[in-house]
């Protein structure tokens, strides 16, 4: 995307420096998304604390629109998804690709497995209700055959759900 003219940003807390120029479009940066902001006191102990909500980095990095906005967030898409509906920041992404891991609930959700699956629904239904349209999805066969730590036969444990913003402009 970078080498046909997009502005790329990326986020991997594994990355050495704090910010590094790739190329002329390619940012890595030694961040995560999370659905938290790390508490002040805990920030001001590790300056180098690596996870922000993503309306907090939107703000930091002086951004107001993401045009494609991909993550494999291992587990907490959830969390981060419930976030970016209650901030009301979707309505500044044009496309969500996010990887969902079904194999147990994520982070911070909890309960039994028909209050996380209503979970999972109430936020997937969420995004509809705010004109995501779902326009792909892909089952990674690779990945165990579980669904909430239950053997489930042709499934995957792991899916890529891909959705547009109909109101994107």
């Amino acid at each position: 995307m970078a080498n046909d003219g997009c502005e790329v940003h990326r986020f991997d807390p594994s990355v050495k420096s704090a910010h590094i120029l790739e190329s002329q479009r390619l940012w890595h940066h030694r961040l995560s998304i999370d659905w938290r902001d790390p508490h002040p006191a805990v920030a001001a102990q590790k300056p180098r604390s690596n996870t922000r909500k993503l309306g907090s980095i939107l703000n930091e990095f002086g951004h107001h629109k993401i045009d494609v906005l991909k993550a494999d967030l291992e587990s907490a898409e959830w969390k981060v998804l419930e976030n970016l509906i209650l901030e009301d920041v979707l309505e500044q992404i044009g496309q969500l690709i996010f990887e969902i891991h079904l194999h147990w609930p994520g982070f911070e959700v909890s309960g039994s497995e028909s209050s996380v699956v209503r979970f999972w629904y109430s936020l997937l239904k969420e995004l509809e209700q705010k004109d995501f349209r779902l326009f792909h999805t892909y089952k990674d066969l690779s990945k165990p055959q579980l669904f909430l730590k239950k053997d489930i036969f042709n499934a995957s444990s792991c899916y890529t759900l891909s959705w547009v913003n109909t109101r994107w402009k």
